[in-house]
């Protein structure tokens, strides 16, 4: 399979959606712009895009509906090109049939529902994900050249998808601080996985063996456990804080000073595991120490920026630095992850005999 250069770009290009999107989301719910528009897929009942009213919240909130647009139409060019370079026409004509096909049976079933006095959001949401998971299969049992590559590329196209959806539940609940706070955990899940696929893009294909201590990919794994636990406790406190995302939303949950302090326990466990993790790596010649060293760095800015916000009563701008700064470490982490292992055809070579005359 060869790796063509509009790949490599559209794929970073991918990433960098990803991150914007965060901190489009971000500046939504740090604006109080949440209910800018405050329907779903329409902005309001009579229109798709924001009317004069809504002023600049609506604005603020169609941005980042149309961002999420752009981030649709990278992930698909993406999907095809890898298609295109693990199967050709064979593997690229399936996934635009079921992707027409979805989008054609998405908008009859929105008319449908709509003309019968019911949402039709949630049922077009339903058959475009079911076209794409379709689709999906269909791809990975009939291509088996770079199933890896394919499988996240798949995993991005179907994860774009679903944060539509909530995001439009989110909007639609009146921004219930649960659904909020997985739209942006998804999303940095997502960030996540296009690191991944940017990984694996550079990597060879084939088997691939540890090329670390074993204690040390347990104490990563440890790492892996407490930097979700971080970012759950994250979530949960900025769910609860004073950012709601519209002014007549008012948290009455959890208390987000409590939350603040336990959010930062496994945020300091977090920087003495990421400290003996990086120290190992140089020590040892590992790896991982470069991305190791990466996420250190990102980390310590994290916790410098975290603790800077929490003093200065959140300020906006603080808080979705925050935000994309999480999103960043986790995905550093992810790539440090990835070093862990090496193709095992490369290591057979380097073992090899040497034959002299």
């Amino acid at each position: 399979m060869t790796i063509s250069p509009a790949l490599r770009v559209f794929a970073w290009l991918s990433f960098i959606a990803e991150v914007i999107i965060i901190g489009t989301g971000g500046a939504v719910r740090l604006t109080g712009s949440g209910l800018g528009c405050d329907q779903w897929p329409l902005c309001t009942p009579g229109s798709l895009v924001p009317t004069q009213e809504l002023g600049i919240h609506g604005l603020i909130e169609f941005g980042n509906r149309t961002m999420t647009g752009a981030v649709g139409i990278i992930a698909l060019i993406v999907l095809l090109l890898a298609l295109s370079a693990a199967g050709g026409r064979r593997a690229v004509v399936p996934a635009l049939v079921f992707a027409v096909g979805g989008v054609v049976v998405a908008i009859g079933a929105y008319v449908a529902f709509t003309a019968a006095g019911a949402s039709g959001a949630v049922p077009m949401s339903v058959v475009l994900l079911a076209a794409v998971i379709a689709g999906a299969i269909y791809s990975l049992v009939k291509t088996p050249v770079r199933r890896d590559l394919l499988t996240l590329a798949w995993i991005v196209m179907a994860g774009v998808m679903a944060q539509a959806v909530v995001g439009g539940s989110a909007v639609l609940t009146g921004l219930n601080p649960f659904i909020v706070g997985f739209h942006y955990a998804s999303s940095l899940l997502l960030v996540c996985v296009t690191a991944a696929f940017l990984v694996r893009l550079r990597t060879a294909p084939g088997p691939r063996e540890l090329a670390v201590p074993k204690w040390y990919l347990i104490l990563a794994h440890v790492t892996s456990l407490v930097l979700a636990l971080t970012i759950a406790f994250g979530i949960l406190t900025t769910g609860n804080g004073p950012h709601s995302g519209d002014a007549a939303v008012v948290r009455t949950g959890f208390d987000a000073s409590v939350l603040a302090h336990v959010h930062s326990w496994p945020g300091y466990t977090l920087m003495v595991l990421a400290v003996v993790l990086v120290a190992a790596a140089w020590a040892l010649r590992l790896p991982t120490r470069g991305w190791a060293s990466a996420f250190t760095l990102a980390l310590v800015v994290q916790i410098a920026v975290g603790v800077w916000q929490a003093n200065a009563a959140l300020p906006p701008l603080l808080v979705g630095i925050h935000m994309l700064l999480a999103a960043l470490s986790a995905a550093a982490y992810v790539v440090t992850i990835f070093a862990m292992k090496r193709p095992v055809a490369a290591q057979a070579a380097r073992e090899e005999p040497v034959l002299t005359a």
